[in-house]
């Protein structure tokens, strides 16, 4: 399965190289670009000589906010109507459902010439036709901001807590609960960087304590939940170093901790310590394509020796390409440890890759599409899921205060093992309404 996932992988930066290679030849015009611009580049380590289809400016169509004093306040409001064929995502017996969710949101940025500060708070109120069980109320607040020091330094930090609810596709979740199970993420983070010449160094601590509710089965029974309850930190320490206005390889380091607050009677606790070391390269062909490119190794070792250890090889990438302006091509890969939320298991090694696409139709209407696969091995017990998702959608955006969108959103699992989940397929049909201020 490992030699799989590793497959996975190569096969994923072969195919981005093709895509830079493809890019690097697209015309002689755009390679003259490249050189012009670079030549007249001051930030040796900017990647935006290239603008996304959704990163676009659309001053026609962007909201205007209201001014108070030295901000812009964003009111914002999205109204989703929903088709699920499969609202519980089991395997046998689907049941569908019709249900509508509100999303309320607004945020407050400075408009400042240095330095920069956000608030937010948004929520998302579900609400079902025949599964009550499924309406759910979520809601965020928090903020960030950044300081600029000097030219080429800046600290920045930010903050949010969320009561969420776990989604019933989520493979941690548990499958007997009568109602979706909640829980409460509060997290926070500071980050600095530093450019020196070509030297660029970055560094980035953060946290975050996770707090689960406990689920109940239809006969009552208490599903413990409490084992889950844990505070997480890494930090992270980069050096990049630029060989051109266009490329530069760099290294960088995360270390974590994971630390369970409650450990069932009879179980194994599931605390670790683990790292992330990668080195790669970080390019920008003109207008053509950019993206990130490393590899290196991933290790997580428990305190109980029951759950073994996770590690070997590890990887990310995320490309860019742009065939025309009005296309944007984009491509992932990934391989990470995170924490299981199945009995009897600490953690899995997860490899992943996407591939998606935005095309301008028109000025204000984008057409999108997105395909990604994954394959979750889990420690501890005999489990693997791979999972394919797929979605295919259009925005339009009708004037400054109101867009319209709609979308069709596909997963598929399959779980094989002695403690395997379960397999199914949940399609979602979803058109929603935006209007914003």
């Amino acid at each position: 399965m490992l030699k799989n996932a590793n497959r996975l992988l190569v096969n994923a930066g072969l195919a981005s190289v093709a895509m830079i290679a493809v890019g690097a030849g697209a015309s002689a015009s755009q390679a003259q670009s490249v050189s012009s611009a670079q030549a007249g580049s001051t930030d040796l380590f900017a990647r935006d000589r290239a603008v996304g289809v959704r990163d676009r400016p659309r001053p026609d169509y962007e909201a205007s906010g209201v001014r108070s004093g030295g901000f812009l306040i964003y009111p914002k409001i999205q109204a989703d109507f929903e088709y699920v064929d499969n609202v519980l995502a089991t395997e046998n017996n689907p049941q569908d459902d019709y249900l509508v969710r509100l999303r309320p949101e607004i945020s407050a940025e400075s408009d400042w010439s240095r330095h920069s500060l956000t608030g937010y708070a948004r929520a998302t109120l579900t609400k079902n036709t025949d599964f009550d069980t499924e309406d759910s109320t979520e809601w965020t607040v928090g903020g960030n901001g950044r300081l600029d020091v000097v030219r080429g330094t800046s600290l920045e930090a930010g903050a949010d807590y969320s009561d969420l609810v776990e989604p019933r596709t989520s493979s941690n979740t548990a499958l007997a609960a009568v109602d979706p199970i909640e829980f409460s993420v509060g997290q926070a983070y500071v980050a600095g960087a530093h450019v020196v010449g070509r030297v660029k160094l970055a560094a980035r601590a953060d946290f975050r304590r996770f707090d689960y509710n406990d689920g109940r089965t239809a006969g009552g029974a208490v599903i413990e939940q409490d084992d889950r309850d844990r505070d997480a930190s890494s930090l992270i320490g980069r050096v990049d170093y630029a060989l051109s206005p266009a490329t530069a390889v760099f290294a960088q380091v995360t270390a974590n901790e994971r630390s369970y607050n409650h450990t069932p009677v009879g179980a194994a606790a599931r605390d670790s310590t683990g790292y992330e070391a990668l080195t790669g390269i970080n390019f920008e062909l003109g207008s053509v394509s950019r993206g990130e490119v490393a590899v290196g190794y991933i290790s997580q070792s428990f305190d109980n020796a029951a759950y073994g250890d996770l590690d070997g090889f590890g990887a990310r990438a995320q490309l860019e390409y742009f065939p025309t302006e009005l296309t944007t091509i984009k491509a992932s890969a990934a391989r990470t440890i995170d924490d299981a939320g199945v009995l009897g298991s600490a953690g899995y090694l997860r490899s992943e890759v996407a591939i998606s696409l935005d095309h301008e139709l028109l000025r204000n209407f984008i057409l999108s599409g997105r395909v990604g696969y994954s394959d979750d091995d889990f420690n501890g017990v005999d489990r693997s899921d791979k999972r394919w998702t797929g979605s295919v959608g259009g925005t339009y955006l009708i004037s400054r205060t109101f867009g319209l969108s709609t979308s069709v959103n596909y997963i598929d699992q399959s779980s094989e093992g002695a403690v395997r989940g379960p397999n199914y397929s949940v399609t979602r049909v979803t058109v929603s309404v935006v209007s914003q201020f």
